[in-house]
């Protein structure tokens, strides 16, 4: 981190001194400015590389750094007013839409702005993330014989085998698809199984990423509601009779957003449900290595359970690392597999291989395990905090399940609080929201995780991507002033 730092200051000062040099003129050398500077060569250098990189300096091997020449001035800007009609013409026969709405994702995507508490973050604070582990995984993956190659379509053996293992049951190295990241297995998962104006069954609430992957192939989400037991069978049956559907997308661990675990008695009579409907289940196992010190054994996946290849599984190692590290598994029984792979290769050919590598040195290493046990318990200690900052400062807001893994809260707003109308339903969550910005924390809005209406008032809290849980209690004193701004008091 202190070496971070140290490049943002140099770039910062050497892009201030630029003006003292011509176009063309030379600059310090390496050398001088490691002396001038008291940082190391590295430092140098990758200063140097990103003022290179911003157009403001030329680096000649052997020469050294030159200030650049002014850029020809920009080509007067065109009229690309013929666009909207090109994008929009006859769009209403279109199956799968052309235009997407990525707005559900975006909101724990982007980065408030500085000052901010990420409370609608969806990844590990750099704090959490192994990067250290992950850099030497890096560094010898790259070292390896034939990293830079061409990897196998599928993806590599010993990483196939190394997923495999823990899905467990019956799945084999030979049912593995390695994939970039969750959302890539998802997006294939449901082309693969659904044509374009079918219906899909999906949790309500569930992921609004999941819902935008749907949505973009051109598929209707049909809710089916969750309790803290997760998803109701007779409900799903009910849907399933309904709609003719043959795919249902769930989270049956830490489920997104509730942090609910599929009830014991439950998981039979899903798989049995989908199976008497001839349907799949997309099983979306996405935060199985982010639980919490206190959970306790967990379930196995649906899919170890599954010898008749209903359950299509996908699980990623990108949560409990970071969201660069985008090394997912695709595992399915049966002619599906075809499918499924045939629909990757076109997609994407295949993961690039150095980063397969990486992911086999990074969970093979005496690190990772030391990593996963730290998280789970700053995890912990992270949603005790919140936990208990929420019923001291907004006894208000009900929180009807506190999970064992994941790295949310699901509370629900109270009704009529401060005696508005304004205070609950999607404009309750909108105004809170934004006041919620203005008093200098960044919350998400519940609405965007049901695919049709709510029957209340949500948002989601994040506590995994702030910095402590010092920033931890300050953000939610600063949601208790946002409160007080909608509500009244």
């Amino acid at each position: 981190m202190q070496e971070r730092s140290s490049v943002a200051d140099l770039v910062t000062v050497l892009r201030r001194e630029l003006d003292r040099y011509s176009p063309g003129g030379k600059l310090p050398s390496s050398r001088a400015l490691v002396d001038r500077f008291r940082v190391s060569p590295v430092t140098v250098s990758r200063a140097l590389a990103q003022l290179a990189a911003e157009g403001l300096v030329v680096t000649r091997p052997g020469a050294g750094a030159f200030r650049a020449r002014p850029r020809p001035s920009a080509a007067p800007a065109g009229d690309t007013s013929w666009q909207e009609v090109a994008l929009s013409a006859d769009g209403a026969a279109d199956l799968v839409p052309r235009s997407v709405d990525a707005s559900g994702v975006l909101v724990s995507l982007a980065a408030p702005p500085s000052g901010v508490v990420e409370f609608n973050g969806g990844y590990l604070h750099p704090s959490l993330q192994p990067e250290r582990a992950m850099a030497a995984a890096l560094a010898r993956a790259g070292r390896r014989p034939g990293a830079w190659g061409r990897p196998p379509m599928e993806g590599l053996p010993e990483l196939r085998e190394w997923f495999a293992r823990g899905i467990g049951g019956a799945i084999t190295a030979a049912e593995v698809l390695i994939t970039a990241g969750g959302q890539s297995a998802l997006a294939t998962a449901l082309r693969a199984l659904a044509p374009p104006g079918a219906p899909v069954l999906v949790e309500s609430p569930t992921y609004p990423g999941m819902l935008a992957i749907a949505r973009a192939a051109g598929l209707r989400p049909v809710p089916v509601p969750v309790d803290a037991d997760g998803v109701r069978p007779a409900l799903l049956a009910d849907a399933f009779r309904a709609t003719g559907a043959r795919v249902f997308v769930c989270q049956p661990l830490f489920q997104n957003p509730t942090g609910a675990v599929l009830a014991p008695e439950r998981r039979g009579e899903v798989l049995r449900i989908a199976r008497a409907a001839g349907a799949f289940v997309v099983e979306d196992d996405f935060v199985r290595r982010l639980v919490h010190e206190d959970a306790g054994p967990l379930p196995a996946p649906l899919a170890a359970d599954d010898p008749d290849g209903v359950v299509v599984h996908v699980c990623s190692l990108t949560k409990a690392t970071s969201p660069s590290f985008r090394v997912s598994a695709l595992a399915a029984h049966g002619p599906v597999l075809e499918r499924l792979r045939a629909i990757q290769i076109v997609d994407t050919f295949f993961v690039p291989r150095p980063l397969q590598e990486a992911a086999l040195e990074l969970v093979g290493s005496p690190a990772w395990p030391r990593h996963l046990r730290a998280v789970s318990a700053e995890l912990k200690a992270r949603r005790d905090a919140m936990t208990s900052a929420l019923r001291l400062k907004l006894p208000e807001i009900s929180l009807p399940h506190v999970p064992s893994g994941g790295y949310h809260l699901w509370p629900r707003l109270p009704e009529g609080a401060g005696g508005t109308s304004q205070a609950f339903g999607s404009g309750g969550e909108s105004a809170l929201t934004s006041a919620a910005l203005r008093a200098g924390v960044a919350i998400t809005p519940g609405r965007p995780y049901f695919s049709a209406e709510p029957p209340a008032a949500h948002f989601r809290l994040s506590f995994a991507a702030v910095a402590n849980v010092g920033e931890i209690a300050e953000g939610v004193r600063r949601l208790r002033t946002a409160c007080q701004e909608v509500w009244g008091g």
